[in-house]
């Protein structure tokens, strides 16, 4: 889909990294809470699968959460700036999205679900990242810009709608396209219905038994990131697990994908995508090769892995 010009920020919207780092660092932990909330809450589901978040019209959404006999969904809503908890039983209740600080946003997410009748204890230590502080004594990340937490979510919208169209041509096991607030990115990934080797794990506060259990199965994956301190660019990325000999190596379109050896991934800076005649395209493009790369060099069964769809003339007689 080309995009003209005058709609080119509507739709893939500029996102500096340094413009935004401290709304981006308040916001991943808001997540946190809230993905932790459905953690505790929800049966394990293999590879983590119960625990992300989904991208919305309008923002983040847990999805129904249950509780007893009850459930409830909680969503980040970054057009009207508000945390959203709907109770089955009728009860809403919205919290600001402002500046405020970790501390005080967990305290008020706390009291209302006490005072809706949806009472929950989560683990209040930060998953996957360094010098962690607890949610409940974080006062050092407060900052809340409505225009650049809008300007994410827009780019998890576009991401959304394209990782879906590229999800659409895989028959295989497959994850849903979602949103991990450990690590702060959107994902999908493909699996070749064969076992891994253990993984190493390292990653810093995660039990090293999740890690493994999330990449039991031989995978690849694709996703958007926005960036950290230590790497201030937004990205999308490609990697596989475990990686077959001679993926670094492969041939991968666009040209401005690069392999980085540190992280074992094919990344695409998302101002490539933005800047392109055709995003979807662009996007699509690094989505096949990288995929095309790590199956062929992996020997995944492909011919029984991927769609092949009914004409558009047999799905309307049947429809």
């Amino acid at each position: 889909m080309k995009v003209s010009d005058n709609k080119r920020d509507e739709f893939w919207p500029p996102l500096p990294f340094e413009e935004w780092k401290e709304t981006a660092a308040t916001l991943h932990m808001w997540t946190q809470i809230i993905g932790k909330i459905r953690l505790t809450q929800t049966p394990w589901v293999n590879h983590s699968w119960h625990v992300t978040l989904y991208v919305t019209s309008r923002g983040l959404t847990t999805s129904p959460i249950p509780h007893g006999s009850a459930t409830f969904e909680i969503t980040f809503d970054f057009i009207d700036h508000e945390l959203r908890i709907d109770k089955s039983d009728g009860a809403r209740r919205s919290i600001d999205l402002k500046p405020r600080s970790v501390a005080d946003f967990y305290q008020a997410v706390m009291s209302v679900l006490v005072e809706i009748g949806l009472p929950v204890s989560i683990n209040t230590m930060p998953n996957e990242i360094p010098n962690p502080i607890a949610f409940d004594r974080d006062e050092e990340h407060r900052s809340y810009d409505r225009e650049y937490a809008n300007r994410f979510w827009r780019i998890l919208v576009q991401s959304d709608r394209v990782f879906k169209e590229f999800r659409a041509r895989f028959c295989g096991k497959c994850s849903p396209v979602h949103f991990f607030w450990g690590s702060f990115d959107l994902a999908v990934t493909r699996f070749s219905g064969r076992p891994a080797p253990p993984h190493p794990g390292g990653v810093p506060h995660l039990p090293d038994e999740i890690t493994r259990e999330a990449y039991s199965q031989e995978v690849s994956s694709l996703g958007f990131w926005p960036g950290n301190d230590s790497a201030p660019m937004p990205i999308f990325y490609s990697y596989a697990y475990p990686e077959p000999a001679g993926f670094a190596e492969a041939k991968i379109q666009p040209p401005a994908a690069s392999y980085q050896p540190k992280l074992r991934e094919f990344i695409l800076p998302y101002d490539t995508v933005r800047s392109a005649e055709s995003p979807d395209n662009v996007l699509l493009d690094f989505a096949q090769s990288t995929y095309d790369a790590a199956s062929t060099l992996a020997g995944w069964d492909r011919a029984a892995l991927e769609e092949v769809k009914p004409s558009l003339h047999s799905a309307q007689q049947h429809s």
